[in-house]
């Protein structure tokens, strides 16, 4: 596994991509085909995909898969255990692109979205390929490090982040699809969806934050397990 686990990281790091650029040329398309002033502002469509913490976080998780893959690639004479900062960074991604797993399966999956808006094939790679891969590369990946417990409250800062911006710049932009004064990339984030508005919305973002935090304590749990102990 030593031997091919740097490619099998590769391919899942160029598949996540394909699919994000798959995805980003068809909504940029249904942008330019808009009959809308709102609808046909390429840069807030732009700004809009990025700002999905499914996109954020698979673009994460294929860079750190490409770095950790050459760093293997450029250290195979060795059996060395990969680097501090390398072993936080897979924590980090690994947490988020399983989080992302769950949340849309449980959340999202039947969730009805515009005919034409989204890629099939795009969809199903970056919700639930690369969040199972990277529970591979948890479970299965070699020359894994152990870190210490406090690796769990670094996994929690990009998405606070990530929460912070998305509420506070909802409001200031006029949603593509619909005209409406707000947008929101999820449905469980929008107030004027949720039962109890931002009390609701609340709700939803504590029970992700207690999802993330209880992933990434599982991660770093089986890293212990699996890895060299820190230095």
């Amino acid at each position: 596994m030593t031997t091919w686990w740097p490619y099998a990281r590769i391919a899942a790091a160029l598949l996540a991509l394909a699919a994000i650029i798959a995805q980003l040329t068809r909504s940029l398309q249904n942008a330019l085909e808009a009959t809308t002033e709102w609808g046909a502002h390429l840069p807030t469509v732009a700004a809009n995909f990025l700002s999905f913490f499914t996109i954020e976080a698979n673009f994460l998780a294929a860079i750190v898969l490409l770095i950790g893959a050459v760093w293997a690639l450029r250290h195979r004479s060795t059996t060395d255990a990969e680097p501090h900062w390398l072993a936080v960074l897979l924590v980090c991604v690994s947490t988020y692109m399983i989080v992302t797993g769950i949340v849309y399966n449980i959340l999202l999956r039947g969730a009805e979205l515009p005919q034409g808006a989204t890629v099939p094939w795009s969809n199903e790679v970056l919700h639930v390929v690369i969040p199972v891969f990277l529970l591979a590369d948890v479970l299965f990946a070699p020359r894994r490090r152990a870190l210490g417990w406090n690796a769990i409250f670094l996994t929690a800062i990009f998405p606070i982040v990530w929460a912070v911006y998305t509420l506070v710049r909802a409001n200031l932009i006029i949603a593509p699809a619909s005209g409406k004064p707000w947008w929101y990339p999820y449905p469980f984030l929008d107030p004027h969806l949720v039962p109890g508005g931002y009390l609701g919305v609340s709700a939803y973002i504590l029970g992700i934050a207690v999802a993330v935090i209880g992933v990434a304590a599982g991660v770093v749990w089986v890293g212990r397990r699996r890895g060299t102990p820190p230095v």
